[in-house]
């Protein structure tokens, strides 16, 4: 415990009349000047981002922000549908299913970029992972699509957008040679998916793989606001708990309904 640092904080503090983020004045510096992307950056990252990291950090956002009836949605929805008087409770829900399968494999992609880009040689570094993956039989994070095939539309526009920019392109170009071990020691090919796309042009920028996970959680709070409105409009909530009762029948002994 001695070597760990007193807390303190570099994020906020106030006056009487002020208020400021990261020595900069929430009133005079930030509101009317900073976009909400370059605002998140630089409240996560402590400096303001230059045009080319807002627009590679508005790309990832954008793409994370809608994925459909996912488990993250119909968590939301069903919570909403039992709790509509806290819509907050019902984003909440949403968000707790940005894990280590849906959303938040970008993390662990990028953990793998990053271990690319360091090795003497990448490329051996690449084929060693995927040879590593698939003896393990685990899933490789940034990798397949259960509906996206041979490839995930979204990755090659994320890699596009970022290309445009005056970037190192290290990340994406270990993302390619993963992408092209996986192919050759899987013996078929693999389609990066837009979370291993996005977790390339996220390093690009410096975000950290330990919070990216967070910039999924921002983006994809705004898309459960839309299925919030949505489901006010248009209730599915019931619909599915109507389905999932049908779909899974009761294996016990006890009597039941036909």
């Amino acid at each position: 415990m001695a070597d760990r640092p007193e807390p303190r904080t570099y994020i906020s503090t106030h006056t009487s009349d002020a208020i400021y983020i990261r020595d900069k004045s929430l009133v005079d510096e930030l509101i009317g000047e900073l976009s909400f992307t370059e605002m998140a950056y630089f409240q996560i990252m402590g400096e303001r981002p230059t045009a080319a990291q807002r627009r590679i950090l508005d790309a990832a956002m954008v793409g994370l922000m809608e994925h459909g009836l996912t488990p993250s949605v119909v968590a939301t929805r069903m919570v909403y549908m039992s709790c509509p008087e806290a819509l907050q409770s019902a984003v909440a829900a949403g968000l707790c299913a940005v894990g280590s399968v849906f959303v938040g494999t970008m993390e662990g992609c990028a953990r793998l970029l990053d271990d690319i880009v360091a090795a003497p040689d990448s490329a051996a570094r690449a084929r060693q992972i995927a040879t590593e993956y698939r003896a393990e039989k685990k899933r490789l994070p940034g990798f397949g699509h259960n509906l996206h095939k041979p490839d995930d539309p979204r990755t090659p526009r994320f890699l596009e957008v970022a290309k445009r920019e005056d970037i190192p392109g290290r990340h994406i170009a270990a993302l390619q040679l993963l992408g092209e071990a996986v192919d050759e020691v899987y013996g078929r090919h693999i389609t990066i998916n837009a979370t291993g796309g996005i977790a390339a042009i996220l390093r690009e920028i410096d975000i950290p793989w330990d919070v990216m996970r967070g910039i999924a959680v921002i983006a994809r709070a705004a898309g459960l606001v839309g299925h919030i409105r949505e489901e006010r409009a248009y209730p599915a909530g019931m619909r599915i708990w109507e389905a999932a009762e049908e779909s899974i029948p009761y294996a016990g002994e006890a009597p039941f309904n036909e």
